[in-house]
């Protein structure tokens, strides 16, 4: 039997560690309008998308649906809308609010009332952005548009504890995706009357770490490695997960050849690429964000670099950065920190969710999906939905009760909440939510191989 269990004080370390972890990564997209502005969101530059067909776990609709006439439910989306990920969060978001309305909405205690979406910029991740901006931003958009439940949410993990306070006091349902503090939980058991009205679908720290430690163990005894270097953009996130890796590593008689920080920016790893070929590292794991550190797998094969190189690039992470590396990504493992933006056979949901965001968005779009982010953020609004129906009310008590009792398929697995109302990550798609490992393969596509429930293939070695 296949051993996937991690150890009480390997949980703790990475809880110790990743306690000032940040929401995610740090890329951005086009500037948004100001953060003092809120709107009600129709999806930019959009195409039709064909109604998918209405599967387990969502709202219950006729086979004809009619038009809601009821009064709109609001849903807020204050985040960081000129990062990738805020902006494509916010655009599943928008794909399922359509398919939902399209469907003939939510149907609260008989009547049929659709979804509505406003946003607000709060810019939390750029550089200068003061936390109480980005929760005045929040509270702005609470108290002029009157949002019935949030979803997305805070970007930055210290704007979504910050958050808390702010909810609680306006006691409206809030379920993120993106910021993965674990200090989210803790304040959960601290107070749970108080902070129940959050809940959690994104990946959290402790579970990036897990499921990098669980890639690390599965190349290890597939191949039997035990040579690894570590490579980690100099940040909060990225040091605290790769300081957590080493630690394990160590532990379980890995030996660790080398492990360098680069500051953000940096575009220059031949150093330490060079320094793991000579040390006879058998795996280099990358941890980054930054849009710079996509060359690494460039100029890993320009020293010739024989390592497999499994971790987390962001830039190496869409669709279209076989082209943009001219197709030296072949061979990389690279982490999705959730399931949802790349279709799994595995998770049938997801395999419509890639293809009804292209269908709405375009090619172009599809191809660019953040991997943090737009799985749980679709899938938020179909719970939210989900739990409204089933309180018959949009009361926020009884939705919140609902929500605690959610057992439902989606595009990042099978979807429940733990005690502390943060979504059950695990290795089959069948019993958790998931996080997904591609590799790069010719003629440059993303073949799932990681976990073994949701794999396609096996991860190869490249020579």
């Amino acid at each position: 039997m296949k051993r996937w269990t991690l150890t009480i004080w390997v949980l703790a370390l990475i809880a110790s560690l990743t306690v000032g972890l940040i929401g995610c990564s740090s890329q951005t997209a086009t500037p948004s309008p100001t953060a003092a502005s809120t709107k009600k969101e129709s999806a930019p530059t959009e195409k039709p998308a064909s109604p998918a067909t209405p599967k387990a776990g969502e709202p219950k609709t006729s086979d004809t649906a009619s038009k809601p006439s009821g009064q709109p439910i609001v849903l807020g989306v204050p985040t960081a809308l000129g990062t990738i990920e805020g902006a494509d969060s916010l655009r599943a978001v928008q794909l399922a609010v359509e398919e939902i309305n399209a469907k003939g909405g939510v149907s609260v205690g008989g009547v049929k009332r659709p979804f509505e979406v406003v946003s607000i910029d709060t810019r939390e991740a750029e550089a200068g952005t003061p936390t109480n901006d980005a929760l005045a931003a929040t509270e702005k958009l609470i108290t002029e548009k009157k949002p019935n439940a949030i979803v997305v949410g805070a970007f930055r993990s210290e704007v979504f504890l910050a958050s808390m306070d702010l909810i609680a006091k306006y006691k409206l349902p809030y379920i993120t995706s993106i910021a993965m503090t674990p200090e989210f939980e803790k304040k959960m058991q601290a107070e749970p009357e108080k902070y129940k009205y959050f809940f959690r679908t994104g990946l959290n720290a402790p579970y990036l770490v897990g499921n990098l430690i669980k890639v690390m163990e599965f190349t290890g005894k597939k191949f039997s490695f035990k040579k690894v270097y570590f490579i980690n953009q100099d940040v909060a996130w990225a040091k605290g997960t790769s300081d957590a890796l080493e630690k394990w590593a160590k532990a379980n008689g890995w030996e660790v050849v080398g492990h360098d920080a680069y500051p953000t920016g940096s575009s220059d790893f031949s150093s330490s690429l060079n320094k793991a070929k000579s040390g006879g590292a058998q795996l280099v794991v990358p941890i980054f964000d930054m849009p710079q550190s996509g060359v690494l797998v460039k100029q890993a094969k320009s020293v010739k670099l024989q390592a497999l190189i499994a971790g987390f690039i962001s830039p190496a992470a869409p669709g279209t950065a076989w082209k943009a590396f001219d197709g030296e990504v072949a061979g990389l493992v690279n982490f999705l920190f959730e399931n949802g933006s790349m279709p799994v056979k595995a998770v049938p949901k997801s395999v419509a969710f890639v293809e009804n965001y292209g269908k709405k968005y375009g090619e172009e779009q599809k191809q660019k999906l953040s991997g943090h982010g737009p799985g749980p953020a679709y899938d938020s609004v179909y719970v939210l939905a989900a739990a409204i129906e089933k309180a018959g009310s949009v009361d926020a008590d009884a939705v919140v009760s609902a929500l605690e009792k959610t057992d439902t398929d989606g595009v990042i697995g099978k979807i429940k909440f733990n005690k502390d109302h943060q979504v059950i990550y695990g290795t089959n798609p069948k019993e958790t939510a998931i996080s997904t490992a591609f590799q790069w393969k010719a003629p440059g596509v993303r073949v799932p191989v990681f976990p073994e429930a949701a794999a396609e293939a096996e991860i190869e070695l490249t020579k």
